[in-house]
C-alpha cells in the first residue's frame, strides 16, 4: 500500500499537468499554431473536466494514504493540485460570460457610433464585420451605463494628440491618425488568445471645446467577455489624467 499512495502521487501530478497545459495551452495553440478557435475552447472544457478527475484522484490517494499510514507521494498531489488550480481560468471566463451580456461591439455613441476607414478591409474580412448592431446598444445601456462620451473643454487639436499618446502608451498599434478628420484608428491584440480587437475614435468640437467618442469591436466571438467595455474604461480614465 506505501507504493501504491506513491505510485497514486505521481500519477495525480501527470493528470494535474495534462489540465494545466490542455486549460493554459488552449490561447497560445490558437495564437501561435492556428489551432481552430473551436477545438482551442474544447481543449479549455475537457482540461476543466481534467482538473476535476485530478481533484477526485487527490482525494483518493488520501484514502490511500490513511490506509496505508503513508504520506509518500503527498509533494506530487500538492503539485498536481496546483496544476489542476488552472481550472480557475475557464470557471471566470464562465463566470464573465453569464455576467455580462453577448455583445462584441462598444461605444460611447451608440446612436451614432466611430465608423471604420482605414481597418474597413479588416473589418469586412473579420467574422464580426463592421456593422453597427442597434439592438446591441439596449443590452450595452444596460451592462455599461459608465460608457459614455469624454467631454473637454480643449481644443480637437488638443485632445486628438492626447488621445494618440494614450492609445498608443496602452500598447494598441495604429493603423490611422487622421487629424483633420479628428480620427484615430488601432488595432488591440489580447495576451493569451491573441484576439484582434479594433478601435476608432472620433474627436469633434463641441462648443468651445471638444466630445471625443470611441468605438472597441472584436473581429471574433460573440461575446468579448466585457473586455471591449474594459478597454474603453481604461482609455478614458487614462485619458482624463493626461
Amino acid at each position: 500500500m506505501t507504493n501504491s499512495a506513491g505510485m497514486l502521487g505521481r500519477f495525480v501530478l501527470l493528470v494535474g499537468f495534462i489540465a494545466a497545459a490542455m486549460i493554459l495551452g488552449a490561447g497560445p495553440a490558437y495564437r501561435f499554431a492556428h489551432v481552430d478557435l473551436g477545438l482551442a475552447f474544447t481543449g479549455l472544457k475537457y482540461g476543466s473536466y481534467v482538473a476535476i478527475g485530478t481533484g477526485a484522484l487527490a482525494a483518493l490517494w488520501l484514502i490511500v494514504a490513511l490506509f496505508s499510514r503513508s504520506a509518500q507521494g503527498l509533494m506530487f498531489v500538492i503539485l498536481g493540485l496546483v496544476l489542476a488550480g488552472s481550472i480557475y481560468v475557464p470557471l471566470k471566463m464562465k463566470s464573465t460570460a453569464e455576467s455580462v451580456p453577448a455583445i462584441h461591439d462598444i461605444t460611447t455613441d451608440t446612436a451614432n457610433p466611430p465608423l471604420f476607414v482605414a481597418l474597413m478591409d479588416a473589418r469586412k474580412a473579420a467574422a464580426n464585420g463592421a456593422d453597427y448592431k442597434p439592438a446591441d446598444a439596449a443590452e450595452q445601456q444596460k451592462a455599461f451605463a459608465d460608457i459614455q462620451p469624454f467631454m473637454s473643454d480643449k481644443p480637437p487639436a488638443e485632445v486628438f494628440e492626447k488621445a494618440k499618446k494614450v492609445a498608443t502608451d496602452m500598447g494598441w498599434q495604429i493603423v490611422a491618425a487622421e487629424p483633420n478628420d479628428g480620427r484615430i484608428e488601432a488595432t488591440d491584440t489580447t495576451m493569451w488568445f491573441g484576439f484582434k480587437d479594433d478601435v476608432v475614435i472620433r474627436i469633434a468640437a463641441a462648443g468651445t471645446g471638444s466630445k471625443l467618442d470611441i468605438r472597441s469591436m472584436s473581429r471574433v466571438g460573440i461575446s468579448d467577455l466585457g473586455k471591449n467595455a474594459a478597454r474603453i474604461r481604461e482609455f478614458l480614465t487614462r485619458l482624463k489624467a493626461a
